[in-house]
């Protein structure tokens, strides 16, 4: 049912509302709505906004784009919990009273008519004033506007001129000056869940602990590396800003159909088999590979980390080898075909003969009890992120059941949803409550898939996706990557890092390695069937790393709030069909430091050539009025220009294809 005023469209809202609204702790995020009401007289928006410490919130609406009727605000939202707000609109007397009065006091079109009625709308909000000394002011100019003993245009002026009707019409819904409000009609009432900051924030490095110190003996075996030996990597990726370190799984791999190098169908005596064929008489997924150590060397790891400002991220793949320990003790968890056999993973054209998916519909509530004690296992040992693989594999129920129970009892533990699926079964993962998402981003390189890729992740599914822009992974090696030289690698990661404030890198990302198997997106050697020792260090020392470009990107994350917020993201304009440009800004009040933060990024997307090209700014978007002049800075070369809504750009791939650029008004 409409109300008085219609109010339609609030947002951020969740499939109207049957799940709340995400944000993180920290967020500033837009909240909107559609309000209008009969005729011409003009009307008053606000929201009103309940903080989990029962502390009520009330900012003004603005009008978004003039006759759209689209009213919209931004807050801060900083506490953890649940938020519920609502709209609220009203009939602005005063807005409309001044609004005609201009038009007709300098035309002389009822003149004193026109002022009695402003005398009468001062008079009456002079009278609800909290603050005497309000009131006293708003009485004063209601006397002189009524003075006939002045014309009428002036006692309009001297009224503009005092900057009372802006309070009256601007100001805040409570305290200082009151509007007066008439005909106040409400929305119903929304929810958004606030979550701790690493849930919407973050840059994630994966790596494979039995590959830190992993040596090759002259008889062809392995010693794996351990815990321990991984250990030393840990300072490096600290060093280079990251504050996730994500392990694949770390269990008991099978024997039984073991995969050799690049997913070959038999494996050598020396071949470790992929961590994601979970189980093995030495136990399945509570357990941990005896190659890697204990589960006091592994608590070791997790306080090694956490020293060094770390958090781990633990792989939940929720399926099994053949000698896991779930398919003696409960065979109904797998699917059986008419020869008997269970039927093991595929993903056409390739086959994963290691690996048996779970079948959820034959012992729903035995697999839930399970899983939910596994992952308790991991939390009590300070486990409190977890990437969970393929999970659009299984039912989006049981995952909304999971999260919800575990976040009922931790709140603090995040799950990232591994779902590289169709966009429906994606966002309903992330509605139904993953704290966050790989996404499409790997697969969209060209300015146009660009710009609507990220126009859609900060405009589109902010409510309820947090996409989390991993360059490569394992199974991932962009034909991009293989044929665009190290310029592709700085492109990626530059609108990667940029682009939303949750990115990631896999391993060997810094050193270059683009060589993919024949006619695959997917790493030659591939080290989820091998071991893949590196030396970091060398490769550094040589200049044959990008750990330095990782290290300054990081850097420029960590320095600029405005990146670490994701529907703040503006696509601007270039002449040029290979230069993305985009913005992030962030209002002074939401920054911490008392002033705005904005910055541009231009990026010639083409990897092998020179681009030259014009880049049209929209200056409000980071902040500025149209014709502001502003000094802009580059993260990258340290290189100052003074810029405004027109620039030259000049970027060579060859060299810096990207401009990461703080922006100073002059």
């Amino acid at each position: 049912m409409l109300g008085r005023i219609p109010i339609l469209g609030v947002g951020p809202v969740v499939e109207n509302g049957a799940w709340p609204a995400k944000g993180f702790h920290g967020e500033v995020v837009p909240f909107s709505a559609t309000a209008f009401r009969e005729g011409h007289d003009l009307i008053g928006v606000g929201l009103v906004l309940g903080a989990p410490d029962g502390t009520t919130v009330r900012r003004r609406m603005t009008m978004l784009t003039p006759g759209t009727d689209r009213w919209g605000t931004t807050a801060l939202l900083d506490q953890p919990g649940t938020w519920r707000f609502h709209i609220e609109a009203w009939a602005d007397d005063v807005a409309t009273w001044w609004h005609a009065a201009r038009i007709k006091v300098p035309a002389g079109i009822d003149a004193e008519s026109m002022l009695a009625a402003g005398v009468r709308l001062l008079s009456r909000a002079a009278g609800v004033q909290p603050d005497a000394s309000v009131g006293a002011l708003l009485a004063d100019a209601a006397r002189r506007l009524g003075d006939t003993a002045s014309p009428a245009t002036d006692r309009l002026e001297v009224l503009g001129h005092s900057g009372l009707v802006e309070r009256l019409t601007t100001g805040p819904l409570r305290g200082g000056v009151e509007p007066l409000r008439r005909l106040v009609t409400a929305s119903r009432g929304f929810e958004v869940l606030v979550e701790r900051e690493r849930s919407g924030v973050g840059s994630w490095y994966e790596f494979f602990p039995r590959s830190v110190g992993a040596v090759r003996h002259d008889d062809g075996s392995w010693s794996s590396g351990t815990f321990r030996t991984a250990e030393s990597r840990l300072p490096e990726i600290a060093r280079m800003g990251f504050d996730v370190v994500y392990l694949p799984p770390i269990h008991p791999i099978g024997l039984a159909y073991r995969k050799g190098p690049d997913n070959a169908l038999e494996a050598g005596p020396n071949d470790p088999g992929s961590p994601w064929a979970i189980g093995s008489p030495e136990g399945g997924h509570d357990a941990i590979h005896p190659d890697l150590g204990t589960e006091a060397d592994f608590r070791h790891f997790l306080r090694s980390a956490e020293a060094e400002g770390l958090e781990v991220a633990l792989d939940l793949a929720l399926q099994a080898s053949p000698d896991h320990p779930w398919v003696e003790e409960h065979p109904e968890w797998f699917t059986r075909l008419p020869d008997g056999s269970i039927a093991y993973a595929e993903n056409p054209p390739k086959k994963y003969q290691d690996i048996y998916p779970v079948n959820f519909d034959d012992d729903p509530d035995g697999i839930r009890a399970e899983v939910l004690r596994i992952v308790r296992h991991w939390v009590a040992a300070g486990v409190r992120i977890f990437r969970v693989d393929n999970p659009h594999t299984k039912p989006a129920d049981f995952w909304e059941w999971l999260i919800h129970t575990v976040n009922a009892e931790h709140p603090d533990v995040v799950f990232l949803a591994e779902a590289f699926t169709r966009p429906a079964v994606m966002q309903t993962l992330a509605k139904a409550g993953f704290q966050q998402s790989y996404s499409y981003f790997t697969w969209r390189n060209t300015k146009p898939e660009l710009e609507d890729f990220l126009d859609s992740i900060s405009h589109e599914t902010d409510a309820f996706m947090r996409p989390n822009l991993f360059v490569n992974t394992p199974d991932i090696l962009t034909t991009y990557l293989q044929f665009g030289g190290r310029p592709a690698f700085k492109i990626r990661a530059a609108i990667a890092a940029t682009g939303a404030p949750l990115w990631g890198v896999y391993s060997g990302f810094e050193l270059f390695e683009s060589v993919a198997r024949s006619g695959a997106e997917e790493y030659i050697e591939n080290e989820k069937y091998e071991y893949r020792p590196r030396d970091f260090a060398a490769a550094e020392a040589a200049g044959d790393s990008l750990a330095p470009y990782l290290t300054m990107l990081n850097g420029v994350r960590r320095r600029h709030p405005a990146l670490r917020q994701l529907r703040n993201l503006h696509v601007h304009a270039s002449e040029d069909d290979a230069v993305l440009v985009f913005s992030k800004h962030l209002d002074a009040e939401f920054t911490g430091t008392g002033e705005s933060d904005a910055v541009i990024v231009v990026a010639n997307l083409d990897p092998h050539s020179v681009r030259e090209t014009l880049v049209h700014l929209d200056l409000p978007a980071i902040g500025l009025p149209s014709g502001t002049q502003m000094e802009v800075t580059d993260a990258v070369s340290g290189q100052s220009w003074l810029w405004g809504a027109v620039n030259y750009v000049r970027l060579d791939a060859f060299h810096e294809p990207v401009h990461i650029l703080s922006v100073k008004a002059v």
